[in-house]
Protein backbone atom coordinates (compact mmCIF):
# COMPACT_ATOMS: atom_id res chain seq x y z
CA UNK A 1 0.00 0.00 0.00
CA UNK A 2 1.42 3.30 -0.74
CA UNK A 3 0.02 6.46 1.05
CA UNK A 4 0.76 10.08 0.81
CA UNK A 5 0.10 12.47 3.47
CA UNK A 6 0.33 16.28 4.04
CA UNK A 7 -1.75 17.67 7.17
CA UNK A 8 -5.09 18.14 6.90
CA UNK A 9 -7.60 19.47 9.30
CA UNK A 10 -9.39 16.24 10.13
CA UNK A 11 -12.79 17.83 10.61
CA UNK A 12 -12.86 19.22 6.93
CA UNK A 13 -11.30 15.61 5.95
CA UNK A 14 -14.53 14.02 7.28
CA UNK A 15 -17.12 16.35 5.69
CA UNK A 16 -15.73 15.88 2.06
CA UNK A 17 -15.17 12.57 2.26
CA UNK A 18 -18.33 12.01 3.71
CA UNK A 19 -19.31 13.92 0.84
CA UNK A 20 -17.19 12.12 -1.43
CA UNK A 21 -19.54 9.13 -1.06
CA UNK A 22 -19.60 8.91 -1.32
CA UNK A 23 -17.60 7.55 -1.97
CA UNK A 24 -19.61 7.80 -0.37
CA UNK A 25 -19.82 10.41 -1.50
CA UNK A 26 -18.42 10.00 -0.64
CA UNK A 27 -20.47 8.98 1.50
CA UNK A 28 -20.10 6.46 1.99
CA UNK A 29 -19.67 2.59 1.08
CA UNK A 30 -20.09 -1.41 0.62
CA UNK A 31 -19.77 -4.55 -0.44
CA UNK A 32 -21.42 -8.00 0.72
CA UNK A 33 -18.45 -9.99 2.17
CA UNK A 34 -21.37 -9.81 3.66
CA UNK A 35 -23.39 -12.01 6.21
CA UNK A 36 -26.34 -12.02 3.74
CA UNK A 37 -29.05 -13.98 5.30
CA UNK A 38 -29.22 -15.16 1.82
CA UNK A 39 -27.72 -15.62 -1.10
CA UNK A 40 -28.65 -13.28 -4.24
CA UNK A 41 -31.83 -14.34 -6.12
CA UNK A 42 -32.04 -14.13 -9.78
CA UNK A 43 -29.25 -12.62 -12.17
CA UNK A 44 -27.66 -9.78 -11.18
CA UNK A 45 -28.03 -7.06 -13.70
CA UNK A 46 -25.19 -6.29 -16.06
CA UNK A 47 -22.80 -3.09 -15.63
CA UNK A 48 -23.34 -0.78 -18.13
CA UNK A 49 -21.31 3.06 -18.79
CA UNK A 50 -22.44 6.70 -18.19
CA UNK A 51 -21.61 9.76 -16.96
CA UNK A 52 -23.57 11.17 -14.08
CA UNK A 53 -23.97 14.72 -12.36
CA UNK A 54 -24.92 15.29 -8.22
CA UNK A 55 -25.90 18.16 -6.17
CA UNK A 56 -23.88 17.52 -3.27
CA UNK A 57 -25.31 19.56 -0.25
CA UNK A 58 -23.38 19.33 3.32
CA UNK A 59 -24.27 21.24 6.67
CA UNK A 60 -21.53 24.22 6.53
CA UNK A 61 -20.13 23.64 3.02
CA UNK A 62 -20.97 25.27 -0.15
CA UNK A 63 -22.88 23.41 -2.47
CA UNK A 64 -21.21 21.32 -5.55
CA UNK A 65 -21.52 19.40 -7.78
CA UNK A 66 -20.28 15.85 -8.37
CA UNK A 67 -19.46 14.17 -11.53
CA UNK A 68 -19.37 10.54 -11.28
CA UNK A 69 -18.31 7.84 -14.39
CA UNK A 70 -18.32 4.23 -14.58
CA UNK A 71 -16.50 2.87 -17.68
CA UNK A 72 -15.11 0.21 -18.92
CA UNK A 73 -11.34 -1.06 -19.44
CA UNK A 74 -10.92 -4.18 -21.36
CA UNK A 75 -11.62 -6.95 -19.06
CA UNK A 76 -11.99 -4.13 -15.90
CA UNK A 77 -13.99 -1.18 -14.47
CA UNK A 78 -13.77 1.95 -13.63
CA UNK A 79 -15.84 3.91 -11.33
CA UNK A 80 -14.37 7.48 -10.74
CA UNK A 81 -16.32 10.14 -8.29
CA UNK A 82 -14.62 13.77 -7.81
CA UNK A 83 -15.85 17.35 -6.41
CA UNK A 84 -14.53 20.81 -6.58
CA UNK A 85 -15.83 23.92 -4.59
CA UNK A 86 -14.14 27.27 -4.20
CA UNK A 87 -11.79 26.42 -1.53
CA UNK A 88 -12.15 22.51 -1.75
CA UNK A 89 -11.57 19.43 -4.12
CA UNK A 90 -11.90 15.73 -3.69
CA UNK A 91 -11.79 12.49 -6.07
CA UNK A 92 -11.38 9.20 -5.61
CA UNK A 93 -11.82 6.04 -8.10
CA UNK A 94 -11.75 1.99 -8.06
CA UNK A 95 -11.04 0.02 -10.23
CA UNK A 96 -12.46 -3.82 -10.21
CA UNK A 97 -13.11 -6.66 -12.07
CA UNK A 98 -17.01 -7.85 -12.23
CA UNK A 99 -18.56 -11.65 -12.34
CA UNK A 100 -22.09 -12.83 -12.64
CA UNK A 101 -22.77 -12.70 -9.04
CA UNK A 102 -19.49 -11.04 -7.14
CA UNK A 103 -16.96 -7.86 -7.53
CA UNK A 104 -13.44 -8.12 -6.91
CA UNK A 105 -11.30 -4.68 -6.62
CA UNK A 106 -7.81 -4.13 -8.25
CA UNK A 107 -7.01 -0.39 -7.17
CA UNK A 108 -8.29 2.46 -5.01
CA UNK A 109 -7.20 6.07 -5.20
CA UNK A 110 -8.41 9.29 -3.47
CA UNK A 111 -7.49 12.61 -3.03
CA UNK A 112 -9.15 15.77 -1.27
CA UNK A 113 -7.66 19.44 -0.35
CA UNK A 114 -8.61 21.94 1.18
CA UNK A 115 -6.88 25.58 -0.04
CA UNK A 116 -4.07 23.59 -1.97
CA UNK A 117 -3.42 21.43 0.92
CA UNK A 118 -4.68 17.98 1.58
CA UNK A 119 -4.63 14.12 1.73
CA UNK A 120 -3.76 11.14 -1.19
CA UNK A 121 -4.23 7.34 -0.70
CA UNK A 122 -3.79 4.33 -2.70
CA UNK A 123 -4.88 0.74 -1.82
CA UNK A 124 -3.45 -1.90 -3.50
CA UNK A 125 -5.54 -4.88 -4.59
CA UNK A 126 -3.27 -7.01 -1.79
CA UNK A 127 -4.46 -3.98 1.17
CA UNK A 128 -7.54 -4.28 0.04
CA UNK A 129 -9.39 -7.58 1.85
CA UNK A 130 -13.09 -6.86 1.19
CA UNK A 131 -13.67 -4.18 -0.96
CA UNK A 132 -12.93 -0.68 -1.62
CA UNK A 133 -15.95 1.53 -1.02
CA UNK A 134 -16.36 2.89 -4.63
CA UNK A 135 -16.65 -0.65 -6.09
CA UNK A 136 -18.42 -1.76 -3.20
CA UNK A 137 -21.46 0.87 -4.01
CA UNK A 138 -21.50 -0.55 -7.32
CA UNK A 139 -21.68 -4.02 -6.12
CA UNK A 140 -24.58 -2.87 -3.45
CA UNK A 141 -27.21 -1.30 -5.78
CA UNK A 142 -26.25 -4.33 -7.75
CA UNK A 143 -27.53 -6.88 -5.03
CA UNK A 144 -30.37 -4.44 -3.90
CA UNK A 145 -33.84 -5.91 -4.05
CA UNK A 146 -32.12 -9.32 -4.80
CA UNK A 147 -31.10 -10.55 -0.83
CA UNK A 148 -33.55 -11.09 2.36
CA UNK A 149 -32.29 -8.01 3.90
CA UNK A 150 -35.42 -6.77 5.82
CA UNK A 151 -35.40 -4.09 8.59
CA UNK A 152 -35.91 -6.59 11.55
CA UNK A 153 -32.88 -8.91 9.96
CA UNK A 154 -30.73 -6.62 7.85
CA UNK A 155 -27.58 -8.05 6.60
CA UNK A 156 -24.09 -7.48 7.61
CA UNK A 157 -21.56 -5.40 5.49
CA UNK A 158 -18.08 -4.98 5.39
CA UNK A 159 -15.72 -2.88 3.20
CA UNK A 160 -12.58 -0.62 3.61
CA UNK A 161 -12.69 3.28 3.26
CA UNK A 162 -9.69 5.61 2.08
CA UNK A 163 -7.18 4.69 4.43
CA UNK A 164 -7.73 0.94 3.89
CA UNK A 165 -9.55 0.57 7.73
CA UNK A 166 -12.28 -1.58 8.04
CA UNK A 167 -16.04 -0.29 8.16
CA UNK A 168 -18.87 -2.49 9.25
CA UNK A 169 -22.85 -1.66 8.16
CA UNK A 170 -26.40 -3.27 8.40
CA UNK A 171 -28.69 -2.81 5.42
CA UNK A 172 -31.60 -3.77 4.35
CA UNK A 173 -33.99 -3.17 1.37
CA UNK A 174 -37.01 -1.40 0.97
CA UNK A 175 -39.85 -3.76 -0.56
CA UNK A 176 -40.50 -2.81 -4.07
CA UNK A 177 -39.48 0.26 -6.27
CA UNK A 178 -40.20 3.96 -4.50
CA UNK A 179 -40.92 6.95 -6.70
CA UNK A 180 -38.18 9.79 -6.48
CA UNK A 181 -38.86 13.24 -7.68
CA UNK A 182 -34.73 14.62 -8.67
CA UNK A 183 -33.84 17.68 -10.56
CA UNK A 184 -33.21 14.80 -13.38
CA UNK A 185 -36.89 13.64 -13.64
CA UNK A 186 -38.95 11.45 -12.10
CA UNK A 187 -37.88 7.99 -11.61
CA UNK A 188 -38.24 4.42 -9.45
CA UNK A 189 -35.69 3.80 -6.96
CA UNK A 190 -34.82 1.09 -5.14
CA UNK A 191 -34.17 2.23 -1.58
CA UNK A 192 -31.57 1.08 0.59
CA UNK A 193 -31.24 1.60 4.20
CA UNK A 194 -27.83 1.19 6.15
CA UNK A 195 -26.93 2.21 9.85
CA UNK A 196 -23.15 2.18 11.19
CA UNK A 197 -22.71 -1.09 13.44
CA UNK A 198 -20.40 1.31 15.72
CA UNK A 199 -22.54 4.84 15.23
CA UNK A 200 -25.97 3.46 15.33
CA UNK A 201 -27.37 7.23 15.58
CA UNK A 202 -26.25 7.33 12.03
CA UNK A 203 -28.07 5.98 8.92
CA UNK A 204 -27.24 6.48 5.40
CA UNK A 205 -30.00 6.25 2.89
CA UNK A 206 -29.99 5.90 -0.95
CA UNK A 207 -31.92 4.97 -4.00
CA UNK A 208 -30.40 3.56 -6.52
CA UNK A 209 -31.79 3.23 -10.12
CA UNK A 210 -33.07 -0.32 -10.46
CA UNK A 211 -31.39 -0.73 -14.05
CA UNK A 212 -28.06 1.17 -13.95
CA UNK A 213 -25.82 -0.76 -11.41
CA UNK A 214 -23.70 1.82 -9.25
CA UNK A 215 -26.00 5.20 -10.56
CA UNK A 216 -27.54 7.09 -7.21
CA UNK A 217 -30.99 8.98 -7.63
CA UNK A 218 -30.57 10.61 -4.13
CA UNK A 219 -29.00 9.49 -0.88
CA UNK A 220 -28.99 11.15 2.32
CA UNK A 221 -26.96 11.28 5.26
CA UNK A 222 -28.20 11.73 8.95
CA UNK A 223 -26.85 12.14 12.55
CA UNK A 224 -29.29 12.16 15.26
CA UNK A 225 -31.90 11.97 13.06
CA UNK A 226 -30.09 15.14 11.48
CA UNK A 227 -29.23 15.62 7.85
CA UNK A 228 -25.77 16.37 7.42
CA UNK A 229 -25.58 15.54 3.86
CA UNK A 230 -27.67 15.07 0.61
CA UNK A 231 -26.92 14.05 -3.42
CA UNK A 232 -29.43 14.49 -5.91
CA UNK A 233 -29.26 13.48 -9.56
CA UNK A 234 -28.84 16.17 -12.31
CA UNK A 235 -27.88 14.91 -14.94
CA UNK A 236 -27.50 11.31 -16.36
CA UNK A 237 -25.82 10.68 -20.17
CA UNK A 238 -25.89 6.76 -20.44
Amino acid sequence: MRVTRLKFPFSAVDALSASTLLGSACLCLFSLQANAGEEASGRLADLMPFTAQYRLETRGWPGATITHTLTQEGLHWLSDMSFSVTIARGQEYSRFSVSEDSIHSLLYSSSYSLLGVGDSYQLNEDAIPSIDRQAALVDLSRRAGHEACTQSAPCDIEFVDHRGRDEHFQYYSVPGLQAVSVPAGEFEAQRVILSDIEKPDRHLEINFHPDWPGLILSAEYRKEERRQTRIRLTQFNP
